[in-house]
């Protein structure tokens, strides 16, 4: 892949923001995944009025999601939870094939509060990442504990010991100024994964070769700065040229994200019908029912007399 887009291929230009960028470094034999998010994760952040750090918790959450959720290439779902004894007790964001995406955190607000700049706000628990390809398919799921770790940390734990495959995660939050406009958050990320090819090279030098692409793969990923992930300036392709261009990097179809939400009136009111009669008692305020979907925000308001035959 080349810095100039002159030579590429009409259906390879790619656009500049909220997309996942897979790519291959062939010099290096190394496979990865960019991804750089704008209206996207802003619209998904503040759908909820977040303290500014579970925020920042949740879009690495989403950035993480989207590069791990876009190896599912048909029909199917990527969920990334993480459970906790911390201020943030519980973690979500999905992947939806072809590029949705969202998210929510459920946190205690006191806890957070009270927590030191910079602290972490995942306690000890688990990261579970679950793929779904739908109800006729058995789901899979890989769980790896936090133990108070950082979601690039248990990722990068979870690879390295299930999947037995050496990678490197970087995720970068923060709210970016727009002169004029105020401040939108946007979020980035990058993924580079040892490539494993089967009947490939064997031996004691084989293996030393190997390990040196890897080590200079890595060292080269490394040298990624946050204000690259996220500066909106910056595309991605370029991106990638800066911190490849050695090893004959080259950038595979972008794939697009946007949010998206499964909830509507008809869904909330079919699950409501699940509840007994007494429960749905327990769920009237002031004559009505209320019932808020956690990932959009969205507020459905039901009369009981709904469910009368319930």
């Amino acid at each position: 892949m080349t810095e100039h887009s002159q030579e590429r291929p009409v259906e390879l230009i790619i656009p500049g923001d909220d997309l996942v960028l897979p790519f291959q470094a062939e010099q290096a034999d190394v496979l990865g995944r960019l991804v750089k998010l704008g209206p996207t994760v802003d619209t998904i952040l503040l759908r909820h009025d977040y303290p500014e750090p579970v925020s920042r918790l949740l879009g690495e959450a989403v950035a993480l999601t989207a590069m791990l959720g876009t190896s599912l290439k048909s029909e199917g779902k990527f969920i990334l939870q993480a459970s906790t004894d911390g201020p943030v007790d519980l973690l979500v964001a999905d992947y939806q094939v072809p590029g949705g995406l969202r998210g929510y955190a459920r946190f205690s607000a006191d806890q957070v509060a009270n927590s030191p700049a910079g602290a972490k706000l995942l306690g000890e628990g688990h990261l579970a990442m679950t793929i779904d390809r739908g109800a006729e398919t058995e789901r899979y799921q890989g769980v790896v504990p936090l133990e108070g770790r950082s979601l690039t940390e248990a990722a990068d734990t979870y690879f390295r010991q299930s999947e037995q495959l050496p990678t490197f995660i970087r995720l970068a939050v923060a709210r970016h100024y727009r002169p004029g406009r105020g401040t939108a958050w946007r979020a980035g990320g990058l993924l580079v994964q040892k490539l494993t090819r089967e009947g490939g090279r064997s031996g004691a030098r084989a293996k030393a070769f190997e390990e040196e692409d890897w080590t200079r793969a890595k060292a080269l990923a490394e040298t990624v700065e946050d204000h690259e992930l996220l500066d909106p300036t910056l595309s991605p392709d370029r991106l990638l040229y800066r911190l490849f261009h050695e090893e004959q990097v080259r950038a595979y179809r972008a794939i697009p994200l946007e949010t998206y939400c499964s909830c509507s009136r008809p869904r909330v009111e079919e699950l409501l019908r699940r509840f007994s009669p007494e429960d749905l008692a327990d769920m009237v305020v002031d004559g009505e029912v209320w019932v808020t979907c956690e990932f959009c925000n969205t507020r459905y308001r039901f009369d009981p007399a709904t469910f009368a035959d319930a």
